[in-house]
């Protein structure tokens, strides 16, 4: 059994230690993917944007077929008792999770009464603050929302992440960058993707084949109101190689400078400092 770090995880009206088994071999989630979550941090005595991520997980819910049993004001409600939970000054992951354990009208069909609910908290340190990356592009792409409920952060997602990452990462990189169908860079496989050219700020727009994260969206209104230009648009591959910064955003380390795309190695730069500067400032002026 893999060993995890302090975990607490509130399901069926209370909170159980450790890593309870919830699922069986006949759970629709456990052989049809039928699963969403969320994701939010506590780091430094606070939970940015907390509302925000348990709203989205009920949407999430919504678009897989789900029900979205609890509201997002009882999902922080819990989230703040379990945080209580650990040491004050701990790193954690905060994941409220919703899946289905019944079969529908067909078998490959999920039955929304029987979703069930969880909130799953657990010590996950933060990235150090001058760590940076290396990319490259992936072979893979991003599935349009024709063929994919890109509209969820939905579990069935992300092994198309995994097999990307697991590629880029056995060529000595530690991400890559996935395009959508037609081309265009969307993310990387497990973040959000920012460049800088000239003194702009760009990063792709969200065009349904990624999520629009919410630490994404919470950073490009910071750098705007910080004055920056700042544009979302269709960008290539050869445009992040051509960029004096690149950086990501997302929710596990929030922001990250590339120091390395394919062959060139880059600095972090100026704007990636104040993208963090800015963040920080932000998630300690929010309530706890």
């Amino acid at each position: 059994m893999a060993a995890h770090t302090q975990t607490w995880t509130f399901v069926d009206g209370g909170w159980v230690e450790g890593n309870p088994g919830l699922a069986g071999p006949r759970s629709h989630a456990f052989w049809q993917a039928s699963s969403v979550f969320d994701g939010a941090r506590w780091f430094e005595g606070h939970m940015p944007d907390i509302g925000l991520h348990a709203a989205r997980v009920n949407r999430s819910a919504l678009a897989l077929g789900l029900r979205a049993t609890t509201e997002p004001d009882a999902i922080v409600a819990l989230a703040r008792d379990g945080v209580r939970k650990f040491s004050p000054d701990a790193a954690l992951y905060i994941r409220p999770m919703y899946w289905a354990e019944g079969d529908g009208p067909s078998p490959i069909m999920s039955d929304p009464e029987t979703t069930r609910f969880c909130l799953c908290i657990y010590e996950a340190p933060m990235p150090p603050p001058k760590a940076g990356i290396s990319v490259t592009r992936s072979p893979f792409r991003r599935p349009s929302p024709e063929t994919m409920p890109t509209d969820s952060k939905s579990g069935c997602l992300y092994p198309n992440n995994a097999r990307a990452l697991r590629e880029a990462r056995s060529r000595g990189f530690d991400n890559a960058l996935v395009c959508d169908l037609l081309g265009n860079v969307a993310e990387t496989t497990t973040s959000n993707v920012f460049m800088v050219k000239d003194g702009v700020v760009m990063t792709p727009a969200s065009n349904g084949t990624f999520l629009n994260g919410i630490t994404r969206q919470r950073m490009i209104g910071l750098l705007r109101e910080e004055g920056l230009a700042l544009e979302e648009r269709s960008m290539r591959y050869e445009d992040f190689l051509d960029a004096d910064e690149i950086f990501i955003s997302g929710n596990y380390a929030k922001t990250m400078p590339v120091t390395r795309i394919d062959d060139r190695d880059l600095q972090p730069g100026p704007v990636a400092r104040k993208a963090r500067e800015l963040y920080w400032a932000f998630a300690h002026d929010s309530v706890a």
